[in-house]
């Protein structure tokens, strides 16, 4: 099995590639193959940004592995303007849906009942097939509920500690 333990900078060459989801991406531990079926076994640091297409890893024996993000069903969203694009991105925020944002565009990744509320909030909403990379995150660790200390990603709150005096 090949292993992988370290992300390195992007070359203009590699030795192998891994066709992988988002959600394959966003995992520090996993099984997986590459393109021509050589198995392979991530271990990364806990708590990076997912993987991105065209990102490259170092394996073990020296050699380097591209990813490239594998096309997913998608629902591509527009709106008649950008008011009415900016409601349904709060909707969908609201509900912490990853979101692909794009110039008059967003993406998410396929579901009925999100695309059923789209549609009652009047977006045009396409079934499409294409490689998804989402916004990663305002903190840079991705999605937290962090209890200050608790969580291995921990970032405690700047304002509003109540109770506390300087």
């Amino acid at each position: 099995m090949l292993t992988i333990r370290q992300r390195t900078a992007p070359r203009p060459e590699w030795d192998a590639e891994l066709d992988l989801t988002f959600e394959a991406r966003s995992k520090s531990r996993l099984r997986c193959f590459t393109t021509s079926g050589e198995e392979v076994g991530l271990f990364l640091e806990r708590g990076q940004p997912p993987l991105a297409d065209g990102d490259c890893l170092l394996a073990g024996d020296g050699r380097i592995v591209r990813v490239r993000a594998r096309p997913e069903r998608l629902l591509h969203v527009t709106c008649a303007s950008a008011f009415e694009l900016t409601r349904a991105a709060y909707h969908l925020g609201n509900r912490h849906v990853a979101l692909q944002l794009g110039d008059g565009w967003l993406r998410l990744l396929d579901d009925y009942v999100l695309k059923d509320m789209l549609h009652q909030l009047g977006a045009g909403v396409e079934a499409i097939e294409a490689p998804f990379q989402p916004e990663h995150g305002a903190y840079g660790g991705g999605h937290h509920h962090s209890h200050a200390g608790e969580a291995e990603f921990s970032y405690a709150p700047k304002l509003h500690q109540f109770g506390v005096r300087k």
